[in-house]
């Protein structure tokens, strides 16, 4: 009998060890009890380009030639935003390794003046997200005709920024409930169906104005259509976030190329 307690009281031990360890294990590999990304990578969101930086939203044109020759000497993959939706979402098989994606959002004109031929120098996949009431309508803008031309490249696609990039706190706080409803819903629905009827491509990504987002326009987008939508929260996107909230890097001019290998660094992989 007495053999048989020390016999027990040892295979309880090593079960404590061995539980323990494995405890230590999870720890110093950083397990938080939520499920680890396998498929991460930074998303880039840029507004306009030109030779002289006049505001904080515009980069300069030879600092974004700077940032591209950084990424082609450096072994890093610009993917379609499309195929970075699908490996967030589970759908598809993993990206390459160092792979990011680029977007655009307001289409103003300096993507066809300043950013198409760099884009066609390097042949990268570039995803542009407009409000359709200033295509050809705002000086700023682009029209119609140029962004037709630039998806025609193969190198742009065109998705949406709502109707005319209302900040939605700010329609909340002035609307009756029912007005705001009804507004959410035209700038959800009316960016898709007119895109889409002006360049015949289908709409089903969103970038959020202002970067404004909550779980009841999350809700509406997904009802809407959308498969994914994209804020400005500054980290890299991972299939542990929501598709309806996917974060992007603000890129601005004050970003040096330094600072821009840095968070390429932060962001990279898995």
């Amino acid at each position: 009998m007495r053999t048989a307690r020390i016999t027990g009281g040892l295979v309880c031990r090593l079960h404590q060890s061995l539980v323990g360890y494995a405890v230590l294990a999870l720890l110093l590999s950083g397990w938080t009890g939520v499920a680890a990304a396998h498929c991460r990578l930074p998303i880039l969101v840029y507004h306009r380009f030109a030779a002289k930086a006049t505001d904080s939203m515009t980069v300069r044109t030879n600092h974004f030639a700077a940032q591209l020759d950084y990424l082609a000497g450096h072994g890093y993959t610009v993917v379609p935003l499309r195929q970075a939706v699908a490996c967030l979402r589970g759908e598809a098989v993993a990206l390459p390794p160092k792979a990011l994606a680029i977007t655009v959002d307001d289409g103003h004109r300096s993507v066809y003046t300043d950013m198409l031929p760099l884009v066609r120098r390097q042949r990268i996949p570039v995803t542009l997200f407009i409000y359709p009431s200033a295509i050809s309508n705002a000086s700023y803008a682009l029209t119609w005709e140029q962004l037709a031309e630039l998806r025609a490249s193969g190198l742009f696609e065109v998705q949406s920024h709502t109707y005319w990039h209302p900040n939605f706190k700010q329609e909340q706080r002035r609307l009756t409930p029912e007005q705001y409803q009804a507004l959410v819903r035209m700038q959800l629905e009316k960016s898709r169906s007119v895109i889409a009827a002006h360049l015949g491509t289908p709409v089903d990504l969103l970038a959020w104005p202002f970067g404004i987002h909550d779980a009841d326009l999350m809700a509406r987008a997904a009802a809407a259509g959308y498969r994914a939508a994209f804020t400005l929260d500054r980290r890299s996107a991972s299939d542990t976030d929501d598709p309806m909230a996917l974060p992007r890097y603000l890129m601005v001019d004050a970003l040096d190329l330094a600072g821009f290998a840095r968070l390429l660094r932060a962001g990279d992989g898995p």
